[in-house]
């Protein structure tokens, strides 16, 4: 839960700033003016452009922020006349002066001769964000390590002809991150380029098995000895990276695929289905040491990889119609927490900023934003702040935009 206790008054503002503080704001705002100042060294001058300022750099995430409550694909249809305008808060900001932001906003405005990451221009703003998330909340012993849902729209999605979605352009990045699955707030984020020849391109890895187990060391790096339990999908879960981390002191349980994972080292015995049939909750167990390898039985064959649970447990998995089906704890947990990360998503994913730029960084930018404000929801709802006003996720998001456009005094009415 929530590392410290946050007052009655506190406003969607303060929960959103304990992981995006008034200082990364600042530097925003500094870097935004440094790179319109050498841009128009370049290409001449513009004269339309004065320097922003703190209070339009938080207006200016604000109008952004709007777009993940009042879903719209362009933010520009704010000023608009049409269905997606939005007058309360058009006043603020001319369209023209929000364009010129937009324009210039950066947040490394200049590369330095020893940076090598190809996302050295938002990696600082990950990195800050990383400690927010590090120091305003520990996790349960259980988590999940997988890539959030991040949709498109579906109403635009379902308006939109078939030309133009083939011009909107593909991510070049994944987002991967680690997550407290009894609470859905999300410990760390991993992104990941497509493209690129850098150690961790594609190019550089040409086997997915590899590159998916870099991307599980990465997100677990802060994990080591903590005893934390982590759950995997098929395209991680995979022995040599599970007796690595318990070397660490992390335990797993990943559900195995013969064609998504690496079965390495794995019983060739245990990955082929038995031609007898079988009935629904039985299973096989073969164990090493600590790990065991269970395959179950329900309309299909299932396995499962762990080192966390004893395979002798038992546990159930009801179901609606048939019932308790029986099975090893280890399956049960799997269930479980994986049924929770799917709750998470289908509340969350549908208040993504939905903005899209070109530029790359901008993306992941405004995705880390996203997931920001969604955990900044998550620790809301665990405070007593809650209890006093208890916001939906959609008002908080609005409450937060009106606070960074200054329309409200930043304590709640009671």
């Amino acid at each position: 839960g929530p590392t410290r206790k946050m007052p009655l008054t506190a406003s969607a503002m303060d929960f959103f700033q304990l992981f995006v503080p008034d200082n990364v704001l600042k530097n925003m705002v500094v870097q935004t003016n440094m790179y319109a100042k050498k841009y128009q060294e370049r290409f001449g001058s513009d004269d339309a452009w004065i320097d922003v300022t703190l209070t339009e750099m938080k207006a200016f995430l604000g109008y952004m922020i709007s777009t993940s409550i009042h879903h719209c694909e362009s933010v520009l249809s704010i000023w608009s006349s049409g269905f997606y305008s939005n007058k309360s808060i058009a006043l603020i900001m001319t369209q023209s002066r929000f364009e010129k932001i937009l324009k210039y906003f950066h947040i490394v405005a200049f590369r330095s001769s020893q940076t090598t990451h190809s996302l050295y221009k938002i990696q600082p703003f990950l990195d800050s964000l990383q400690n927010g998330f590090d120091s305003a909340f520990r996790p349960s012993q259980a988590q999940v390590l997988h890539e959030p849902l991040i949709d498109e729209d579906p109403v635009f999605i379902a308006t939109c002809t078939e030309r133009e979605l083939r011009k909107r352009k593909k991510r070049k990045f994944s987002l991967w991150v680690r997550q407290c699955s009894s609470t859905g707030f999300i410990c760390q984020i991993y992104v990941h380029l497509k493209e690129g020849s850098g150690a961790d391109g594609l190019d550089a890895l040409k086997n997915k098995p590899q590159l998916h187990s870099m991307v599980a060391k990465s997100l677990c790096q802060n994990a080591a000895g903590k005893n934390y339990i982590i759950f995997t999908g098929p395209s991680i879960t995979s022995l040599n990276l599970f007796e690595e981390f318990e070397k660490q002191g992390i335990y797993c349980c990943g559900l195995l695929s013969t064609r998504k994972s690496d079965c390495t080292g794995l019983p060739p015995s245990m990955l082929n289905n038995s031609e007898t049939p079988q009935s629904r909750g039985q299973y096989r167990i073969r164990m090493k040491g600590n790990m065991s390898l269970i395959c179950w039985y329900n309309k299909g064959h299932f396995r499962f990889l762990t080192n966390a649970y004893s395979p002798v447990q038992q546990g159930v998995i009801i179901k609606r119609k048939s019932g308790e089906i029986p099975c090893p704890l280890a399956v049960e947990a799997f269930a479980a927490h994986l049924s929770y990360i799917c709750k998470y998503d289908d509340k969350y994913s549908k208040y993504f900023i939905s903005h899209k730029p070109n530029k790359t960084w901008q993306q992941v930018f405004w995705f880390a934003i996203s997931i920001a404000i969604n955990n900044a929801y998550i620790l809301y709802k665990m405070s007593e702040a809650y209890h006093v006003t208890r916001y939906s996720r959609a008002q908080f998001g609005e409450r937060l935009v009106k606070e960074l456009l200054g329309l409200e005094d930043t304590s709640p009415s009671h």
